[in-house]
């Protein structure tokens, strides 16, 4: 049957017959584009919608049929268009969140490091010695005070002033978690 639109558009009744028609072949048309029945359904939907709405200006110089099926397949086209750029757009946010956030999360980590550089510099000389011992080059208390000559027990002392400096001058300055992960590496408790 040749159709003619001005056939289809007599009225809303003539309209709804072309549509029943067709919408069942329109959306196994529509399918093979997209591959998901729901999103087929709705691109059929969504043509004919539009092409109601847009009856008075319509220009049909084919068919009314084949008007339709390259509708729809526009139609597919542009959605398949959207989401590869709706999925480029989330892979790109998804990326950029985690190149931000490791971003962010290396410089806390320089910051801090800085900020535990200085403040280990800043110690007196034999407590600055003891910890960099203990805690850099992995020396038990024992080989620490033979290296200095000095008694276990003015290592610990030395190593108890250090890591109470350490936490009053880092305490505001990131989580506690990340400090106490840094500074205690081994051991000794900061509390």
């Amino acid at each position: 049957m040749n159709l003619k639109a001005k056939d289809i558009f007599r009225d809303k009744s003539s309209f709804e017959t072309f549509f029943k028609e067709q919408y069942s072949s329109l959306c196994r048309f529509a399918f093979t584009f997209l591959k998901d029945a729901d999103e087929a359904e709705e691109v059929v939907q969504n043509s004919f919608v539009k092409l109601w709405n847009d009856r008075e200006n319509l220009l049909i110089t084919s068919s009314i049929k084949a008007y339709v099926y390259a509708s729809v397949r526009n139609a597919c086209l542009n959605q398949i268009k959207h989401l590869s750029i709706k999925e480029n757009y989330k892979q790109h946010n998804q990326i950029t969140l985690q190149e931000g956030s490791n971003f962010e999360e290396e410089i806390e980590a320089n910051e801090l490091q800085e900020k535990i550089d200085i403040a280990v510099e800043n110690m007196p000389l034999q407590r600055k010695k003891v910890f960099q011992m203990s805690r850099f080059e992995g020396l038990k208390y024992k080989e620490i005070a033979e290296q200095l000559n000095i008694s276990v027990k003015t290592v610990e002392n030395h190593m108890g002033s250090a890591i109470k400096y350490l936490r009053l001058e880092l305490k505001d300055y990131l989580h506690l978690a990340i400090v106490i992960f840094l500074i205690e590496g081994i051991g000794e408790k900061l509390f």
